[in-house]
């Protein structure tokens, strides 16, 4: 990301066996987005953006990467904090 970093400022770790492991709050060049969520899917761990139910009952994201490479990037930073 041009000249910000991006940075965990909190994991909470879910207990039990779900497929939802962790929430994270994330800081963007001085934006922080929270709830950020860490799956475990059929392919392994992944980062899922925050998001609402609308009134229709489908699920939209409230935030969403303009690019794959920031994409890439922000899971690679939520992951690396939730594995250590």
């Amino acid at each position: 990301m041009e000249g910000n970093t991006i940075e965990v400022s909190r994991i909470h770790r879910v207990q039990g066996d779900s497929k939802l492991k962790a929430f994270a709050d994330v800081s963007l060049g001085g934006i922080v987005v929270k709830g950020l969520r860490i799956v475990n899917g059929s392919n392994g761990l992944f980062v899922s953006m925050p998001r609402h139910q609308g009134k229709d009952g489908k699920w939209y994201s409230t935030v969403y990467p303009t690019t794959k490479e920031l994409q890439q990037e922000l899971s690679e930073v939520v992951l690396a904090a939730y594995q250590e």
